[in-house]
């Protein structure tokens, strides 16, 4: 991937507070609506970047967790029924 600056474009912040990514930026980055940007403070400015990638499912204390975003359209009671299911056939197994 090629880094560098897109030199001599400046972005303004409208009204409400938004900028627009230069195109080139966009496609390089792959960078779609609704993408989430992590703004981070620094000394010389503020960074804006894409965050970084942590799986969605992590164990804690012996459990998988997600701490990723659920789908809107999800089915939770879907979902605890195949688990408990699961974990119903390794106790029946031992």
């Amino acid at each position: 991937m090629v880094y560098g600056k897109v030199n001599g474009m400046n972005v303004t912040i409208d009204k409400a507070g938004r900028i627009v990514v230069p195109k080139e930026l966009r496609q390089r980055f792959a960078l779609r609506p609704n993408t989430e940007l992590e703004i981070v403070e620094q000394p010389d400015g503020v960074l804006l970047r894409v965050p970084e990638q942590k799986p969605s499912l992590s164990h804690v204390h012996g459990l998988l967790v997600h701490q990723g975003r659920a789908e809107e359209d999800a089915d939770w009671d879907l979902a605890l029924e195949n688990v408990r299911e699961e974990q119903l056939q390794k106790t029946i197994r031992g």
